[in-house]
């Protein structure tokens, strides 16, 4: 059963592949509800280890089946300045382990041009967005993210400018402890969707998952603290070893994403 807390929904799981089902199963059922209320389903995807699993998961026998694809649109939540074939680019990564396999068309796929200089590349993915959903809101259905040891989520890096940014849009995030520019959603873009999923695994992410989720606010030192959707769902996708320093019983309900008194 899902434990209700006060920055959401936590899901604890034995190992990464049962998380990895289980996202799959989720994406699935966002997937089925919003192309039957709004004819599409517009999901926002991360990188890293964690998501390879999952994407492997969803486009296998099992769950690729029961997806519209020609009704899902991909984006990402942020990618670093590389071009798209670069080893370390978040597109390659969901390219070659999900949109590929599942033949995806091109018109589907709405990558951040991270060959371009940064603030172009911010600008120009920030103006396709307005193209995309014209006068209605920049709401989308689903939001994958995941957690970094140092606290940041998507490219929302501690004491970077990004976190002081209001307005939900892209932008070019200078981080100067790792030497680079990174393209990223605001965390009130990401606040925006129906549906935000964090997904933390390893025991390297145990301490800082503890202090994201229990600890006093500090959104500048724990970016992951500022994602709280207005008017959507909070979601933590946890594997055991991630989850050790959390209490065993969190099932106390709390309204919100505010933290504990």
């Amino acid at each position: 059963m899902p434990n209700s807390h006060s920055r959401g929904v936590i899901l604890v799981f034995p190992t990464a592949e049962a998380m990895a089902r289980q996202a799959a199963a989720s994406f699935v059922a966002h997937a089925q509800a919003a192309i039957a209320a709004r004819g599409r389903f517009n999901v926002v995807l991360s990188g890293g280890t964690t998501p390879r699993l999952i994407f492997s998961v969803l486009a296998g026998s099992e769950f690729a089946p029961q997806v519209e694809w020609a009704r899902v649109h991909f984006f990402w939540g942020d990618e670093r300045p590389v071009p798209p074939s670069d080893h370390d680019s978040n597109f390659r990564l969901a390219h070659e382990y999900l949109l590929q396999p599942l033949g995806i068309a091109p018109e589907n796929i709405h990558r951040i041009e991270g060959e371009l200089p940064p603030a172009e590349a911010a600008a120009r993915y920030d103006r396709h967005l307005t193209d995309f959903f014209g006068t209605a809101p920049r709401r989308f259905d689903l939001i994958h993210l995941g957690l970094g040891e140092d606290g940041h989520t998507a490219s929302l890096f501690p004491y970077t400018a990004a976190l002081d940014e209001t307005e939900a849009k892209v932008v070019a995030n200078e981080v100067p402890q790792r030497g680079t520019t990174r393209l990223t959603f605001t965390a009130a873009l990401i606040n925006a969707a129906r549906a935000v999923e964090f997904f933390v695994t390893g025991a390297n992410k145990a301490k800082v998952l503890r202090e994201v989720l229990m600890g006093r606010e500090q959104k500048y030192h724990y970016p992951s603290q500022m994602i709280c959707p207005a008017d959507g769902t909070l979601t933590w996708f946890v594997t055991a070893d991630a989850a050790a320093y959390l209490p065993a019983d969190m099932t106390k309900p709390a309204a919100g994403c505010a933290p504990p008194n």
